[in-house]
């Protein structure tokens, strides 16, 4: 059941209530509506019987919301606004007292539910600053809630996933899926994105009935030991991802169709060139193949340099002879000439003398 009855927990104890005010609610089951105290709370939906209640008479998880639309239905009241909440289980209908109350609850719902604040209402800035302000507060709480377990099996998911994800799958949200598919249904009615609580998957289908859009959400989940499951009422084991959308494909027999947002390319180059006799035209480039770019030639690498001789020093042509003062044999050397036409002369040293001989 999308709506519950009290769990017994005070009011004290529920998450910081973001916004606040009566509101007449009917849920699937309720035959008549009836005018409750209500209070946003987390991304939860708590009613009271009055303003001074601790204990809820019922709540609504928003976890399980797939669109609000407003209801153009006449009320009693000609200032009451009424609003349908789009759950997994069924419609919910709330009546706010008037249409500006209407669209702060649509904000509010939205900002908490999407963790944005929606584009697309007619609002104040002073509104808008308090919607960005639920958006931080609700993230934080929510980090607060499991501050590693999201993260990391939101991380892990897309890191395991990168090679098996299909070509129809969508990196957007719940609703932001639902404008893709009627934006562009001429690409298919099927896709598959990343599901709210970061850990599982979710496929977006789109179809026409009686002329309005008819939008179907079905959860897939990873299994332990390896594939994914449809989790319908009778879940639908399925090996990867691709077998996922295929099973889809066929179960409807082909009425489901892979949505596919990137075109075809181009097979040659086109252009539109001016033309003085026939305006503006179409023109084809031929597919000629490029001709080699020429590559310039390398000068050739220098040789190993000559190796110069270096001139050894001129030795000394002639050896002086010393005699020691005891020593009282002459020796003589004769020393070899440098040239065989000159003969150089021989010296000797002798005690207190010195003796050239020629």
């Amino acid at each position: 059941m999308a709506a519950t009855k009290r769990a017994g927990r005070q009011r004290n104890q529920l998450p910081h209530c973001y916004y606040e005010g009566f509101l007449e609610y009917r849920s699937f089951e309720d035959k008549a509506s009836r005018r409750l105290w209500t209070c946003l709370c987390g991304n939860v939906l708590f009613f009271f019987n009055n303003t001074n209640d601790n204990d809820y008479v019922e709540k609504l998880e928003l976890r399980d919301l797939i669109s609000l639309t407003d209801d153009c239905s006449r009320d009693r009241n000609l200032e009451a606004a009424r609003l349908i909440l789009h759950m997994e289980d069924g419609e919910v209908k709330i009546t706010a007292p008037s249409l500006e109350a209407r669209e702060l609850w649509k904000g509010f719902i939205y900002s908490v539910v999407e963790l944005s604040v929606p584009s697309s209402l007619n609002l104040l800035p002073g509104q808008i600053h308090m919607m960005r302000e639920t958006v931080e507060t609700e993230r934080a709480r929510r980090k607060t809630l499991s501050p590693t377990t999201t993260a990391e099996s939101s991380s892990n998911l897309y890191l395991s996933l990168v090679g098996d994800m299909p070509a129809c799958f969508q990196p957007v949200s719940r609703t932001e899926a639902e404008m893709t598919l009627e934006r562009h249904s001429d690409r298919g009615n099927l896709l598959i994105r990343p599901s709210r609580d970061g850990a599982s998957l979710a496929v977006t289908t789109r179809q026409d009935l009686n002329g309005r859009s008819v939008f179907r959400h079905y959860r897939v989940t990873r299994k332990h030991d390896g594939g994914y499951a449809i989790d319908v009422e009778t879940p639908i084991s399925c090996a990867t991802l691709h077998d996922v959308i295929n099973c889809l494909v066929d179960k409807t027999n082909g009425t489901l169709t892979p949505f596919i947002m990137e075109g075809p390319y181009e097979e040659s180059i086109t252009f539109v060139q001016a033309n003085e006799e026939n305006g503006e035209s179409l023109q084809c480039v031929h597919s000629t193949p490029m001709p080699p770019v020429p590559v310039p030639a390398l000068p050739p690498k220098p040789g190993p340099r000559a190796r110069v001789p270096t001139p050894e020093p001129e030795s000394d042509t002639g050896v002086s002879l010393y005699l020691n003062d005891t020593q009282k044999e002459k020796k003589e050397t004769t020393l070899q000439p440098a040239h065989p036409s000159q003969t150089p002369p021989t010296r000797f040293r002798l005690p207190n003398k010195f003796v050239v001989i020629s």
